[in-house]
């Protein structure tokens, strides 16, 4: 059978019709030009709300510290000659003249020396301290009590001790770091750990993982946040102790250097090594605020 399609006479001029409507508008798409995108002003808002309020307020600072030096006979110099006494310290600050005469920069390390050192021990005892209290109940409870009682104490009341049991200034103020780095990172983990949701170790309890597998799997990503919290903090105490602690043992470091110029009255070194203090403490921060931000997924604020 052979099939045949007729089509209507009407429906024939239709076609070009159509096609002279779809060409039309083809050209008039073709034939009007794209928009160019507008080229946006840079927005420096951002930009000002970043510089401008820090500059301002060390603006009120050095203005405030230049009325007080200027109406009061208390000795406090002004902002001028104490810059003008930066310049002096600064342009040879890694000078040695003697074991009690050095630049700032020698005491400056000798201070970043100690405090890494101390850290780094209360780190090496304290973070898998934290650990084990946060996980098992019984050490909790028997650690808990010890931590309330010896964590109030000040840092420089073991000072003391440390020189008893040490028999020398530098070993005293690496203990007084220690003992006051320790209380940070050995709450924030323990915290952390109590805080790791119940279902994660069901889990873990019904596959039966070891205490290693649940520890490298379950514990260090999750408490991970809080560790580097009391790591900030333990930072921040052992730089703010160590100015104190050598200010009493003397030697080399910033804090012997402060009290040495006191001696000597030079106020405006005192206030530059105040400034070099600070700004020291806020590096760190700032380093240790990075280094958190790299392995947390958390934002990490200062």
């Amino acid at each position: 059978m052979v099939a045949a399609v007729f089509h209507s006479p009407l429906e024939a001029p239709l076609a070009p019709a159509a096609d002279a409507t779809t060409s039309a508008s083809v050209k008039a798409m073709t034939s009007t030009p794209a928009p160019t995108p507008r080229k946006t002003a840079r927005d420096f808002r951002g930009l000002w709300m970043a510089v401008l309020p820090p500059v301002m307020g060390l603006a009120c600072l050095v203005l405030l510290w230049q009325l007080i030096a200027s109406t009061s006979n208390s000795g406090i110099p002004k902002p001028l000659e104490t810059w003008t006494q930066a310049v002096q310290v600064f342009s040879d600050p890694f000078y040695s003249e003697g074991p009690n005469d050095q630049g700032i920069g020698w005491n400056v390390l000798a201070s970043l020396q100690r405090v890494a050192i101390g850290f780094g021990l209360a780190a090496l005892v304290g973070i898998p301290a934290g650990f084990a209290i946060g996980r098992f109940e019984f050490l909790s409870r028997m650690i808990n009590p010890l931590i309330s009682l010896l964590r109030p104490v000040s840092p420089l009341a073991w000072l003391p001790i440390g020189l008893l049991v040490f028999k020398g200034a530098d070993p005293a103020a690496i203990w007084t770091i220690f003992i006051c780095s320790i209380w940070p990172m050995i709450i924030n983990t323990a915290v952390g750990v109590q805080r790791v949701p119940q279902d994660y170790m069901n889990v873990a309890r019904v596959l039966n993982l070891s205490e290693w597998k649940i520890f490298t799997k379950i514990l260090f990503p999750a408490v991970l946040p809080y560790l580097l919290t009391g790591v900030r903090l333990a930072v921040g105490t052992a730089w703010l102790v160590i100015v104190a602690a050598e200010m009493l043992t003397g030697g080399v470091g910033i804090g012997f250097w402060v009290w040495d110029e006191w001696n000597n009255l030079n106020v405006s070194s005192i206030i530059i090594a105040i400034f070099v203090i600070g700004i020291v403490g806020l590096l760190l921060e700032f380093a240790l605020i990075k280094i958190a931000t790299l392995f947390t997924f958390e934002e990490v604020k200062s």
